[in-house]
């Protein structure tokens, strides 16, 4: 049976208190996907946007976890493409 896949979205300390604040919930962007993040993915939360930065496998002793290391938030109005 294969195992379950943790991802855990680590935020930078002053985005993680914006969301807490703003009481901003993160979706589960990978639940049910086969593919897990990959550094460069874009994530938009909450009208601002975090660029994985790095990715960390870990065990927590019952399930393997993904810690998902993201860059501080930008305004997705300062958001350019191209």
């Amino acid at each position: 049976m294969a195992q379950a896949l943790k991802i855990m979205l680590a935020f930078p300390p002053d985005d993680e208190k914006w969301l807490r604040q703003s009481k901003i919930a993160v979706p589960r962007f990978w639940e049910g996907h086969g593919q897990v993040p990959l550094a460069g993915d874009v994530l938009r939360v909450g009208g601002r946007q975090f660029l994985v930065q790095g990715r960390a496998w870990e065990h927590d002793g019952e399930t393997s976890v993904l810690r998902v290391f993201l860059s501080a938030a930008h305004a997705q109005s300062d958001t350019v493409f191209g």
